[in-house]
């Protein structure tokens, strides 16, 4: 794949190299002149300071109209490089862009703050990101329409944990598939459309996303795992159709089909479970019964009387080891850091309504009334941008607006975590006085 290499500064060293001496930006972008539509287009920014870096640039996340972009955790490089008699120090960070329409698309001049050393003194100092430009086509022979995403090496299997071809009225079977991807994020990989049959109700988890999963082969790539519970709701014999999954192969530059095959289920009648026991009549044997002793009547006399005791305990204590149970795990299932994981899960997939609520739910947890004593407390414009992005997509969304980024947003909430601890604030406190003040 060709590499293209773009200059950010225009930079002159024709005097004096050092009164030149300026921080500097270079952009590579990965382009083989064959970008679709739903590809992943990686932009490797390298940014230079003379000398040596005393803060780290910060590489911001910038918009690029019909274009997903984001800055995926990945560590970033150290470049060493001497240019025109002076030695430079870079820092680079790749960022993934993924086209959504055709056309030609150009990178914003966004501001990279950093910090560096000149004449032996730390000062701030600031970049740019040059207007780079790659161009996306649609592929001959591919309609636009289906063309959504793009990808290499994609894989698509699934698995029952039991034989659908034996069950029975109300058992349960669980459906695992799994979706596997190079060149992607696990963010952009489409959901699974499968409609169960009639006679089967189903029941779908929210999927699994990984990015930075190794293969069975070594490969390395991003994931999608959805899980579906199917329930027999009657006697017969179904069948779970096959899944066709469209994607476009960025290899051979042509749109494939994955497939999964249909799945034959069975399903018997209920069985009723026969619980009735029958008596076993004994012949009376009067010299047996004669033979019990006093010993062994009062023996069974305590054993009696030690059981009434210990089941009269198990129930008096039995609801106070439940309502304790109950509270640990309701501690546990609201605690501050369950809250933010399922909020970081909630961003990825659910709808905005229900990310603003487990936002709202996570901030209390945290110790703030509400999310704008959050995003006041964090003092940070990331997080004020993207919160205030979710706001206005709930309440005041104007036409032809920019929706959310959810990465950014991601980004934004873990960030504003980390400035909230880190920054004294009063905890929340009730809007109700006491019941009974003293005094």
């Amino acid at each position: 794949m060709k590499m293209v290499p773009t200059s950010i500064s225009v930079w002159l060293a024709v005097a004096s190299g050092a009164l030149c001496a300026e921080p500097f930006a270079r952009v590579t972008i990965d382009d083989d002149g064959r970008i679709v539509p739903g590809q992943q287009v990686h932009v490797t920014v390298d940014v230079f300071v003379p000398d040596f870096f005393t803060s780290p640039p910060q590489f911001p996340l910038f918009d690029l109209p019909n274009a997903i972009v984001t800055l995926p955790g990945e560590r970033a490089q150290n470049i060493v490089q001497t240019i025109d008699g002076v030695q430079y120090s870079g820092i680079s960070r790749t960022y993934a862009v993924v086209p959504e329409t055709s056309g030609t698309f150009t990178l914003p001049p966004a501001i990279i703050e950093l910090g560096f050393s000149q004449d032996g003194k730390s000062v701030s100092g600031e970049t740019r990101l040059p207007p780079t430009s790659f161009t996306v086509t649609e592929p001959s022979g591919v309609l636009s329409t289906s063309l959504t995403f793009a990808a290499r090496g994609l894989t698509i299997t699934q698995s029952f944990d039991r034989d659908p071809a034996t069950l029975k009225v109300g058992d349960a079977v669980v459906r695992t598939i799994a979706i596997f991807a190079e060149n992607t994020q696990a963010m952009m990989i489409p959901a699974i459309s499968a409609t169960p049959p009639d006679g089967l109700k189903a029941y779908a988890k929210p999927p699994r996303i990984e990015d930075g999963v190794e293969a069975d082969d070594g490969s390395t790539g991003s994931s999608r795992t959805e899980t579906i519970t199917y329930v027999a709701e009657r006697a017969g014999t179904f069948e779970i159709p096959e899944v066709s999954y469209p994607w476009f192969d960025v290899d051979a530059h042509e749109q494939e089909t994955a497939r999964l095959p249909s799945t034959a289920v069975e399903v018997g009648a209920a069985v009723t479970p026969d619980t009735g026991i029958a008596p076993e009549i004994r012949e009376a044997d009067d010299a047996s019964s004669d033979r019990l002793s006093r010993k062994t009547m009062f023996i069974a006399a305590a054993v009696i009387v030690i059981t009434l005791v210990a089941c009269w305990m198990i129930w008096r204590l039995l609801p106070l080891a439940r309502e304790r149970l109950r509270s640990l795990q309701n501690a546990q299932r609201n605690s501050e850091s369950r809250l933010f994981k399922r909020l970081i899960a909630s961003i990825h997939v659910d709808d905005p309504t229900t990310v603003y609520r487990n936002l709202e739910s996570w901030a209390r947890s945290a110790g703030f009334g509400s999310i704008g004593q959050w995003v006041s407390a964090t003092r940070d414009a990331d997080v004020m941008r993207e919160t205030g992005k979710l706001e206005r997509e709930l309440f005041g969304r104007a036409t032809g607006q920019t929706g959310i980024n959810r990465e950014a947003l991601a980004t934004a909430v873990r960030k504003g975590r980390t400035l909230a601890r880190a920054t004294p604030h009063p905890r929340h406190r009730a809007d109700l006085p006491e019941l009974n003040p003293n005094g």
